[in-house]
């Protein structure tokens, strides 16, 4: 009898531990996507566009955003792959002159 109980237990404890682990396919049409980070150091020239792995980056409003083509759509860069650093040749040209982060 312990025995059946400790099986029926351990199932269980399985099924509930698995169904928690359970995806669900994303909607058709949606791509999830996250571009590869930016290296530490980040130098721009006259323009916020920056590009690198096969994306393209945009900083503005002291914030990172990515695309595949420079013509967008964009979508904003998760923080952890943000640079370490952002300088600007040439003084920046007026846009985001708070670049260091």
């Amino acid at each position: 009898m312990k025995r059946i109980l400790t099986a029926v237990a351990a199932a269980l404890f399985t099924s509930a531990a698995l169904s928690g682990c359970i995806v669900a396919p994303p909607p058709a049409g949606y791509e999830v996507e996250v571009a590869p980070p930016l290296p530490g150091i980040v130098v721009l020239g006259d323009d916020p566009y920056y590009f690198h792995g096969g994306y393209h980056y945009y900083y503005h409003d002291d914030r990172w955003h990515y695309a595949r083509s420079r013509g967008g759509p964009w979508r904003e860069l998760p923080r952890d792959r943000w640079p370490r650093e952002t300088r600007f040749r040439g003084g920046g040209g007026g846009w985001g002159e708070h670049g260091h982060h």
